[in-house]
């Protein structure tokens, strides 16, 4: 390929700025590299069945989304498209894609067709620059036709595409995000696609459920819930499709973490009085006590790349403040010195965390509640919104490049993602209140 598109997973570049005595982080999303121009014209319809359009137009649509949404890509308009379909390598034109108006350096174009009550679709990556061996990608998929079905084959030929392009980083298309919505009355345990679509209530536990943790394969769901024995830990498995038993340890129990290979959990309990971080097998055995300090310790959350570490959120010293700890409760420092920091959450790489923060706090003082992220190693941060309101509890893709987040811009608490430079921010919920989202891990 020519051109090569050399985004790190999450890179760090910092420097520091006399001018405005602050220093800044650029991450995967922002390295200064030109984004790989690419264009995704129609998909050609290969049979004449009734349903063929309306799918056709299902994955078209998702295909574009996707790519357009990685942060990697810049997207060619279709008003400098060629003319004529698309839809085998017999029908690409090199020269009319590679050069002005278009001037593409990759081509995805394939063809989708519905056949009795199957979908089937092949799609072509081709690079339009390398005329003597253009084929990139070449994929072939089929299941039953459904709309849904249409979206999941443009989430695996578009993760396909970002996995080749993208510096050899999985894309996020087929991954979920987990959240707490009062749609249905009581605050549940939902699920989305990364876009925002397919929107379903998971648990229905009662009471109130917050603070949902997906594990790293997927499985189970860790959440807090408050039901006639208070605030307990609660397991919802994802095979079963219904919630599964785990210890109560008395006192209020909540903020569950999952360590990165899903052996433990990490937690917050008042069992002994005073909120402290605690640690235990993912069957609940072997309860461990980490912390032990006046004043409230919540919000673990293990170093996903080491699982050496943990960072949690302290009261010990008056407002809460971010910490991070060794994995067995030594070595602790604390990364924040000012204001009113809550909700850490661990890159992907290690490398960063983000949290919300108020860092002028108090009456009258300026300044809401933002998302903010810090190079762990240097303490240097970022501030990546600044649209006012209450922006909290941000959740990192797997791919390290995205971020999902709540925030009440609008006047209510609804789910919002970006890129981690702080760009493309969009909002996923709009029904009802929708607050915690975590991003599962694939």
């Amino acid at each position: 390929m020519r051109k090569v598109l050399l985004i790190s997973f999450l890179t760090v570049i910092c420097a520091s700025m006399a001018s405005a005595q602050t220093d800044w982080i650029r991450t995967g999303t922002g390295l200064g590299v030109d984004k790989l121009r690419i264009a995704v014209p129609e998909f050609k319809a290969a049979t004449t069945e009734a349903r063929n359009a309306q799918l056709q137009k299902v994955f078209d649509e998702t295909l574009r989304n996707d790519l357009g949404n990685a942060g990697i890509f810049e997207m060619v308009s279709p008003s400098f498209f060629p003319l004529g379909e698309v839809g085998a390598p017999a029908d690409v034109k090199l020269d009319a894609w590679g050069n002005p108006p278009p001037n593409a350096g990759m081509i995805a174009f394939g063809n989708l067709g519905v056949t009795g009550e199957n979908i089937a679709v092949q799609g072509w990556l081709y690079d339009v620059k390398n005329p003597q061996n253009p084929q990139v990608l070449g994929k072939q998929y089929q299941e039953k036709a459904s709309e849904d079905n249409a979206r999941l084959i443009a989430h695996k030929f578009a993760d396909e595409i970002i996995l080749r392009l993208g510096g050899g980083v999985p894309g996020i298309a087929e991954s979920k995000i987990f959240f707490v919505s009062s749609r249905g009355g009581q605050k549940e345990v939902w699920q989305m696609d990364y876009d925002g679509a397919g929107q379903s209530q998971l648990t229905k536990a009662g009471g109130i459920s917050l603070g949902p943790k997906v594990s790293p394969d997927g499985s189970r769901i860790a959440f807090a819930n408050l039901g006639g024995g208070g605030w307990n830990i609660a397991m919802y498995s994802r095979d079963l499709g219904r919630l599964v038993k785990f210890p109560s340890y008395g006192g209020t129990t909540i903020s569950p973490a999952w360590s990165a290979d899903g052996a433990k959990l990490a937690f917050s309990s008042s069992r002994t009085g005073d909120p402290e971080i605690y640690i235990v097998n993912s069957d609940g055995s072997a309860l461990k006590r980490l912390t032990s300090y006046h004043g409230p310790d919540v919000s673990p959350v293990w170093n996903p790349k080491t699982g050496a570490q943990i960072a949690f959120v302290s009261g010990r010293t008056g407002l809460p403040q971010i910490y991070v700890m060794d994995a067995d409760g030594a070595n602790l420092q604390r990364v924040t010195n000012e204001g009113y920091a809550v909700s850490p959450a661990w890159s992907p790489n290690g490398q960063f965390l983000l949290f919300a923060w108020i860092r002028h706090y108090g009456p009258g003082a300026p300044g809401a509640q933002d998302i903010y992220i810090m190079d762990v190693a240097s303490h240097q941060w970022v501030q990546l919104t600044h649209d006012g309101g209450r922006n909290d509890f941000p959740s990192w893709a797997p791919d390290g490049r995205h971020i999902v987040f709540q925030s009440n811009r609008t006047g209510r608490d609804e789910i919002w993602s970006m890129l981690a430079d702080g760009s493309q921010q969009k909002q996923l919920t709009t029904n009802g209140a929708n607050t915690q989202p975590n991003w599962s891990a694939k």
